[in-house]
């Protein structure tokens, strides 16, 4: 229905500056469509990638389940290893924090938060030197669940009595 304007390559630092601003106003969608933009002048953007996540992922403390996938395809467009992992396990991790906070089982979210670790494990092995953002994300995941005895691992269904 409209046609879709395009950024001047000189417009996308401030472009960028912007989106992260509405992501501090707590607006996730004019953050997410303006990194939108930005990756349709600069497909490759790392910034406008990461942004991109981060956005996609503060969504999830709204209620929106759609951000999910679009934040999980935006991972193999990011071209560290490095960066792959580490917001692969932002991604679980606050999508873990969403779904305790709009009531969900404790179960699911210690699922989550488990994942999140492991991906924060994979990013410190591979981290740049001085980089120590995957430990202190591991750190925060372990505490989370250590100050939440309901983020608990699944409890195995009862035996079931033969009674015949």
């Amino acid at each position: 229905m409209f046609e879709l304007k395009p950024l001047s390559k000189e417009g996308v630092p401030s472009a960028l500056e912007k989106a992260e601003r509405y992501r501090l106003l707590n607006e996730p969608a004019e953050a997410v469509s303006i990194c939108h933009d930005v990756l349709r002048t600069e497909p490759d953007n790392q910034e406008a990638l990461v942004t991109l996540l981060l956005a996609l992922t503060d969504r999830f403390q709204k209620g929106y389940s759609i951000g999910l996938t679009e934040a999980k395809d935006v991972l193999p467009r990011l071209k560290r290893e490095y960066d792959r992992a580490y917001y692969a396990g932002v991604i679980c991790e606050r999508r873990a924090k969403a779904h305790l906070q709009q009531g969900g089982l404790g179960f699911m979210a210690y699922e989550w938060l488990r994942e999140a670790m492991e991906h924060y494990e994979r990013a410190e092995k591979i981290r740049p030197p001085g980089n120590d953002d995957a430990i202190l994300r591991w750190n925060t995941c372990a505490r989370f669940i250590q100050g939440n005895p309901t983020v608990a691992p699944r409890k195995d269904e009862p035996p079931t009595l033969g009674l015949e």
